[in-house]
């Protein structure tokens, strides 16, 4: 009988995740809170057939350390943390985990959106505060903006985009703009979306939603001249990559009230300084990068992580990520 192949486990996973990769792999497991440090990683890596991670850096001195490496399973659906060309080179494979969290993410877009819009936490900070008292509260003061027939402009339209239009179109009656690298037709006869140019679509949306996946062509794909297009009544929402957008420019366009305000789930650098302006505008809703965070779904990820990671060493089925499907180590 062949040996099992042996693999790095960088983070604690669910009982019955951990039950399987023992299962099929010789496991080196970390078993307490947050992930294994990258220094740990570095030294136990040297005779790993493959790799479970989240959000840890793949590049060349992470593989230079893992000359036996053939496969790193990437418990997320992006993968900005892998190294793309490092990973050709030596014939490594990376998979993600696409699929399991659209719905939750596309439900975290618009509680982004409906609490903005409607100042849902400044309104409950407000009252938390005891400011809410008989003849405290005058004329518009606490109004806020509806999200139902307002336009929706989505930037990427991919499965988590798709996963946003059903729920505008289907759920508030929105009317829906998007740009996305390439036209999608389905989308368009499903939602009666209409695709445009960037530029259109931030002249003409009430609620622009960035949910594009990290690349170089969407570095700093919005900036000052993009928000300089908005509506001064519009939000902007991220759900993506922090550096998909200019962090400063978004700052400026709040201070100066070129938008209304803003969603954010994701920063140029996570965590957050606390000394970031962002985290003092009540008209910003600011979350901890939890876009797939539900019990269900992050158990979702991590058991088709580890069926990745399975499936690459054994010959099985696995979501290898675009870019390196085709790549084998010799």
């Amino acid at each position: 009988m062949s040996a099992k192949p042996k693999v790095l486990i960088t983070q604690k996973v669910p009982e019955t995740v951990q039950n399987y990769l023992n299962e099929h792999c010789d496991c080196v497991s970390w078993d307490k809170e947050g992930i294994m440090p990258r220094a740990e990683i570095l030294e136990k890596i040297s005779d790993m057939d493959g790799v479970f991670l989240s959000s840890t850096a793949v590049n060349a001195e992470m593989l230079d350390r893992a000359p036996k490496l053939r496969v790193v399973s990437s418990s997320s659906v992006g993968y900005n943390h892998f190294d793309i060309e490092e990973m050709k080179a030596r014939g490594v494979l990376g998979t993600h985990t696409p699929y399991v969290l659209d719905g939750t993410v596309a439900d975290l877009v618009f509680a982004l959106m409906l609490s903005a819009g409607r100042r849902i936490a400044e309104l409950d900070a407000f009252v938390k505060a005891g400011k809410w008292q008989k003849g405290a509260v005058k004329g518009t003061e606490l109004f806020g903006t509806d999200v139902h027939h307002a336009t929706i402009g989505i930037i990427g339209m991919g499965r988590i985009g798709e996963a946003i239009a059903k729920r505008a179109v289907h759920g508030f009656d929105m009317n829906m703009l998007y740009h996305s690298r390439s036209r999608k037709p389905e989308v368009e006869d499903r939602f009666g979306a209409r695709f445009c140019s960037l530029n259109e679509l931030l002249v003409e949306s009430d609620y622009v939603v960035m949910i594009t996946p990290l690349t170089p062509e969407t570095e700093h794909m919005i900036g000052k001249e993009q928000f300089s297009l908005m509506k001064p009544s519009a939000f902007f929402i991220n759900a993506s990559r922090g550096a998909t957008i200019d962090e400063q420019a978004l700052i400026e366009a709040l201070n100066n009230g070129t938008i209304r305000g803003a969603g954010l789930d994701v920063f140029d650098v996570e965590p957050t300084p606390i000394d970031n302006p962002l985290l003092k505008m009540p008209n910003v809703v600011t979350l901890p990068h939890i876009g797939s965070a539900t019990d269900k779904t992050r158990y979702d990820m991590a058991m088709l992580a580890a069926k990745n990671l399975v499936g690459v060493l054994t010959g099985g089925e696995a979501y290898v990520v675009q870019e390196l499907q085709g790549v084998a180590k010799a």
